[in-house]
């Protein structure tokens, strides 16, 4: 009798060892939205050694900050460089991740060979549109059934929602977004589409988006989400100018995905412009006043930001399909450099130790029990 009773309590630790935790973020919202988180390439290759045990905890969904982008993925015109991509979907495939291509198409982070003939001339319209179908069909073909959804066109649009003229806009118009979307279709047409932008909660802006948006829907140009950028602050935009956009975007017939989602706690210079002044703003204390540590005031108003920020998408999550923080830790975070390079910045759930902050989890925790 002993002996089997010792058996029975052997197996249950065994089964409980085996039994996956489910204490991270994915777990709060594993009914209402994928959580995501944008990863780069010393966390993809395993030169950040905790990483992975975070991101298999906390995430299932992940972002490609940076290894994607036209620049590094196809640097001159017959090269690509595929190691980070590749081990990035390998990622992806270890933790079971909704995987996000990001992004196919953008006015930064591309050489000005893209928009040139061999001369050096400036291309025609058919001339750019058929280079970037080559990249698209490149890109988004060797990942195809392997990236779940792409980011194609990036921030073509200016705050009060006329096309930004880039290169791309002068050379062929609004209809270098529509191919984009066209070919990626063409290319994998079981990936989910996005149009991904900032300031999505400005109304101005939306209605540029939304507009081009129903557009393409209507000529049969398939577009699955509009993608708002969250690089939010602690005082603004506020929670009624967001669920706006939200609410319209799904009225218009589009999924939403919150993208790029982190908080800047820094107070921002006003037309800060230039190498000097960036850096004065960046050794001054009323513009970098957390260099040694964050205070606990400004640390209880970020744990609020985000729990009252979770708290909307968990309002929505029926026009919610995921919400994607930008960076994994403080100290990768790019806002330690905008707008002003050299600052010391606390925007993220994790800290500089890949630590998770206990007081932002607890009010997640929160929303999610509600």
């Amino acid at each position: 009798m002993l002996r089997k009773s010792l058996t029975f309590i052997l197996l249950i630790i065994l089964f409980s060892a085996q039994k996956p935790k489910e204490n991270g973020i994915k777990d709060l919202f594993k009914d209402s939205f994928h959580i995501g988180v944008a990863v780069n390439a010393q966390q993809v290759s395993g030169k950040e050694p905790k990483a992975l045990a975070i991101l298999t905890e906390h995430f299932n969904s992940l972002s490609s900050e940076n290894g994607l982008k036209w620049a590094l993925v196809h640097p001159k015109p017959e090269v690509y460089d595929f190691g980070f991509g590749d081990a990035y979907v390998a990622l992806g495939e270890k933790m079971g991740a909704f995987t996000i291509g990001h992004c196919l198409v953008w006015h930064q982070q591309i050489p000005n060979w893209v928009f040139e003939d061999e001369s050096g001339n400036m291309l025609n319209k058919d001339g750019l549109i058929s280079k970037m179908e080559d990249h698209i069909e490149t890109v988004a073909g060797r990942y195809k059934g392997k990236i779940q959804g792409w980011d194609v066109v990036n921030e073509a649009f200016n705050e009060d929602g006329s096309f930004r003229e880039s290169k791309w806009y002068n050379i062929a118009g609004k209809d270098f977004i529509k191919a984009a979307f066209r070919k990626a279709h063409e290319v994998d047409p079981d990936a989910e589409l996005y149009y991904n932008d900032y300031n999505v909660w400005k109304s101005s802006k939306r209605k540029g988006i939304l507009e081009l948006a129903k557009e393409m829907k209507s000529e049969g140009i398939r577009v699955d989400a509009i993608g708002m950028q969250g690089h939010y602050m602690l005082g603004g935009p506020s929670l009624e100018e967001i669920e706006q956009g939200i609410i319209e975007i799904a009225e218009a017939g589009f999924k939403v995905v919150i993208t790029e989602l982190d908080v800047d706690v820094l107070p921002r210079p006003n037309n800060a412009q230039g190498a000097d002044l960036n850096i004065n703003f960046a050794n001054s204390p009323e513009y970098n006043p957390f260099v040694n540590g964050i205070s606990p005031e400004a640390e209880a108003k970020l744990a609020q930001r985000y729990g009252d920020l979770f708290q909307l998408f968990q309002k929505h999550k029926d026009k919610i399909s995921r919400v994607t923080l930008w960076g994994l830790h403080d100290g990768r975070s790019w806002l330690n450099n905008f707008p002003v390079r050299g600052r010391t910045n606390y925007p993220l759930p994790f800290d500089r130790d890949l630590k998770l902050k206990e007081d932002v989890f607890a009010k997640l925790k929160e929303v999610s029990e509600q």
